[in-house]
């Protein structure tokens, strides 16, 4: 089958039942609005940075991400024992590589809570340790980023 310059053949894949969406829109200046399921969340850059500072950065997001998978994750485990959930921490600190711009390390401490007993710490970090944004750091997914060819002029 031959197509035309105007045509446009798609490529992608049908939604299937597993496909999460998530939708960002300019809001103003440096900062976006998020959509995640009906959520609304915003993220922006500091002042410094020539944004507004209204809001989280996205990288300030992706380390809660991480922290807040951990801390998911722990809640389960104590919840499956039995265990009071009050008192459980987790804290996310990182650190910028230069070049290429990116993360160039994470540190979580995880604080459990304090009537949990020392014989159940390390099954508590074992299983936050397994946490699914966790699990996708160590094996990335595979990324593809594209231009919508619906919104590109012909040339």
């Amino acid at each position: 089958m031959t197509h035309t310059a105007a045509e446009t053949v798609s490529t992608r894949e049908p939604c299937a039942p597993d496909l999460h969406r998530i939708e960002v829109a300019h809001a103003n200046g440096d900062a976006y609005d998020v959509d995640i399921r009906g959520h609304r969340l915003l993220v922006d850059q500091p002042v410094a940075a020539g944004g507004t500072d209204v809001a989280p950065t996205p990288v300030e997001m992706f380390a809660a991400s991480l922290a807040t998978c951990v801390a998911f994750y722990a809640g389960r485990y104590l919840d499956r024992h039995n265990l009071s959930r009050r008192g459980l921490r987790v804290r996310a600190e990182f650190t910028m590589a230069d070049s290429p711009a990116r993360v160039g390390s994470l540190r979580i401490t995880l604080t459990p809570p304090p009537a949990l007993s020392a014989q159940r710490h390390a099954a508590l970090l074992a299983v936050a340790s397994h946490c699914t944004v966790h699990n996708t750091l160590r094996q990335p997914p595979a990324v593809v980023l594209e231009l919508d060819p619906t919104t590109c002029e012909p040339v």
